[in-house]
């Protein structure tokens, strides 16, 4: 019997957002929910170049222990017109203080708190179809009125 390959990761691009202030949809068993409108941005690196399009939005759920579970779904236009449909998943795992200067929009390092997620990525039959046929991993860090997500494949 042979063994699985043994997953590599390959930085594939970053991905920096543009955001606006959050909004808070309120309270629910769950935790608080927040609206962040997404409302532009760019896609640098090797595999990807391109911008964020107006019209996404996060929606985080911000648990009673103050972590938060992520759900971002906006929209790539890469270099060649094409258009590429995103949904990311991720987790936000700090200390209260730390919870707090992040929300406050306060430029915080990232060795400060663990923040990662799992893009997903629906993109036509063409040069970009590769993006659909892999698994990826992020790491995403907000500063201000921005957000950097440095994207993976998983080789």
């Amino acid at each position: 019997m042979h063994n699985p390959v043994e997953p590599q990761l390959e930085y594939v691009f970053t991905i920096t957002a543009e955001i606006e202030r959050p909004r808070s949809a309120g309270l629910s068993p769950t935790g608080e929910r927040l609206h962040i409108p997404i409302i532009g941005g760019t896609v640098t690196g090797p595999k990807l170049k391109g911008r964020i399009l107006p019209g996404g939005s996060d929606w985080p759920i911000i648990g009673s222990d103050g972590n938060s579970t992520i759900e971002a779904h906006y929209s790539i236009e890469a270099d060649d017109g094409t258009l590429i449909y995103v949904v990311n998943k991720a987790k936000r795992v700090s200390s209260p203080e730390i919870t707090s200067r992040l929300r406050s929009g306060e430029i915080t390092e990232p060795d400060q708190y663990y923040m990662r997620g799992a893009p997903v990525f629906d993109a036509p039959d063409g040069p970009h179809s590769w993006l659909r046929n892999r698994i990826f991993i992020c790491s995403l860090a907000p500063a201000g009125k921005q957000i950097k997500i440095d994207v993976y494949v998983v080789g």
